[in-house]
């Protein structure tokens, strides 16, 4: 089993969250006890902008056991492909690519997606198992 894990989720732990930093590292645990966690590089990205330093963020996501993993070209263009249709459905966000690949790296390379945010998750990539924690 392939999670692929949201900003989101990562943030939550990382940053100790109040709110929802407990469900998330919850969730984590259970996932990696059925299989890998993979967080895609916009994930990776948005994950390292957290941490001052390369080093203190390759612990941290170690500490986890998070793998990175680059979003394919089939990937790609599932994001393309559903960004469009956000678009000519009347989406007026300027600015969420980076939801769409999430969602397409999780729907075409792995197995689910963790994450808190699902917004467009259960619309735009149908089939998709999205995990809340």
């Amino acid at each position: 089993m392939i999670t692929a894990v949201d900003t989101s989720v990562l943030i939550d732990v990382f940053g100790a969250d109040p709110k929802f930093g407990d469900a998330s590292a919850n969730m984590l645990r259970r996932c990696l006890n059925e299989g890998a966690i993979v967080a895609c590089d916009v994930v990776w990205s948005e994950t390292r902008a957290a941490f001052p330093s390369d080093t203190g963020f390759s612990e941290a996501i170690q500490v986890l056991g998070i793998e990175f993993s680059a979003v394919s070209v089939v990937g790609a263009n599932l994001a393309g492909a559903s960004w469009r249709k956000y678009r000519a459905g009347g989406g007026r966000r300027e600015r969420v690519m980076a939801d769409f690949m999430i969602g397409a790296h999780a729907a075409a390379q792995c197995d689910r997606l963790l994450t808190r945010d699902r917004g467009y998750y259960r619309k735009y990539f149908a089939g998709l198992t999205v995990l809340e924690p």
